[in-house]
């Protein structure tokens, strides 16, 4: 007599079978589904920001942890962490200038984080670094940070700035985990992005 299998695994293993389109299709209905629930589960937004600027502070310092153990930046962008150098900047700049509050330090945090990672990669990784792979245009992002300085200086409509320059932020980093997770799954160390994609 064969065992039961557990829902869960009978749910992973019909995923797993299915077409990347649909993975895709499923992954952003997912997604969609943990926002609507965490809009009505979370009462005190700003802890939910909070969580995340942590999570990402966190996530910097496993990419550090990793670069100082493993010596080597290979499949990591250079002008990815560039950019978010910049981002955070920006938003660090903003934070002072409007609240100053407990994101205005945990963006402190991850900027001084990022800043290590790209002195890391230039100078001690330098010979680990991919520049053929790392040739995406910088302008898609840096017109996100422009929108979110000009915010901050009071220039324009700035509830539709914040709102269109988070829009940006959030599928560039939603294309950038498709790929991510998709290289993971397929074993690969490095990400490979197809042509065009960026």
């Amino acid at each position: 007599m064969r065992p039961a299998r557990r829902p869960m695994g009978v749910v992973v293993a019909w995923v797993r079978r299915q077409p990347p389109k649909v993975k895709a299709f499923l992954a952003v209905v997912a997604g969609m589904a943990a926002l609507v629930f965490i809009r009505f589960i979370v009462h005190d937004h700003d802890n939910l920001f909070v969580a995340a600027e942590a999570a990402h502070a966190l996530g910097i310092g496993v990419l550090i942890y990793k670069l100082t153990k493993e010596r080597t930046c290979a499949g990591l962008s250079l002008k990815s962490q560039e950019l978010t150098a910049l981002f955070l900047a920006v938003r660090l700049y903003c934070s002072f200038v409007m609240e100053y509050d407990i994101h205005t330090i945990l963006d402190s945090a991850t900027l001084v984080a990022t800043l290590f990672v790209i002195y890391m990669i230039r100078f001690r990784l330098r010979a680990t670094y991919m520049l053929e792979k790392d040739n995406f245009p910088l302008y898609y992002v840096v017109l996100d940070t422009r929108g979110r300085l000009l915010t901050a200086l009071g220039y324009g409509l700035w509830p539709s700035m914040v709102l269109l320059s988070e829009i940006v932020q959030t599928f560039i980093l939603a294309d950038f985990c498709y790929y991510y997770v998709k290289s993971v799954v397929g074993g690969q160390l490095v990400l490979r992005l197809p042509s065009g994609v960026v």
